[in-house]
């Protein structure tokens, strides 16, 4: 498969990652974000919309683990009521807007909106709102809902990546190893059939929905403004 550089260019990339539990973020795109840190100035506004109590301290453990190879790293905690996004949707968004004052990414990430828990599709439809002039890729949590569907973005990862993408996971989430999902046969599993989708070199990957984008030919930000420099460039 063919594939792009995202802004090759440029040494030093600013992510923002969205998610609603504390493990969303670690599940839908760790070893994205492990693979972005090796070789590159990473610097990541990690951002969490439910976590209390353990899931705060285990929230904050994680996060610090995967960002271990960022260049810098802010981790923001909410806490608002799981499973109920929908009830909480302004108040929610006016978390994120604030947040928004405070980033200036060339990446978002967040949920999938075809995702079958209400917290994801109420935090996707959040970002679209505040985020409309950014790249947005859409990640996936694999659940027993069922919801795997079609991708149209990969990011092949090695095995190394994936190894340690688990571990993390495995080590810092032990309030979720009693869901029948939540295992490390699950997370190769949806990332060997992502890879064999995309024909990854070493078989494995995480896939995301690129929703709207723009592919420019040439660097235009001096001509279109600031929030055009969040761009894909194509590799050379």
């Amino acid at each position: 498969m063919n594939g792009f550089s995202l802004l090759q260019e440029k040494n030093e990339l600013n992510v923002l990652c969205i998610g609603a539990h504390s493990d969303d973020i670690e599940i839908g795109l760790g070893g994205t974000i492990l693979s972005l840190a090796d070789g590159r100035r990473l610097n990541v506004h990690w951002c969490v919309c439910s976590a209390r109590g353990l899931r705060s301290d285990e929230a904050h453990a994680s996060a610090t683990g995967f960002l271990a190879g960022a260049n810098d790293c802010r981790i923001e905690l909410g806490s608002f009521d799981d499973s109920y996004f929908p009830a909480q949707s302004r108040a929610i968004k006016d978390w994120l807007a604030v947040i928004k004052t405070r980033s200036a990414p060339d990446l978002v990430f967040t949920h999938a909106a075809d995702d079958a828990h209400q917290d994801h599709r109420q935090v996707n439809e959040i970002t679209w709102n505040l985020f409309r002039d950014h790249l947005v890729l859409e990640y996936e949590i694999p659940k027993w809902d069922g919801d795997i569907a079609p991708r149209n973005l990969y990011v092949p990862l090695t095995k190394s990546i994936l190894d340690r993408k688990t571990e993390l996971l495995m080590a810092h989430f032990g309030s979720q190893r009693s869901k029948d999902w939540f295992d490390t046969e699950t997370f190769k599993a949806l990332a060997r059939l992502r890879g064999m989708e995309c024909r990854a070199p070493e078989h494995f990957a995480e896939a995301f929905t690129l929703k709207k984008g723009s592919l420019l030919l040439r660097p235009a930000a001096q001509e279109h403004g600031p929030e055009v420099q969040r761009y894909a460039e194509l590799a050379s």
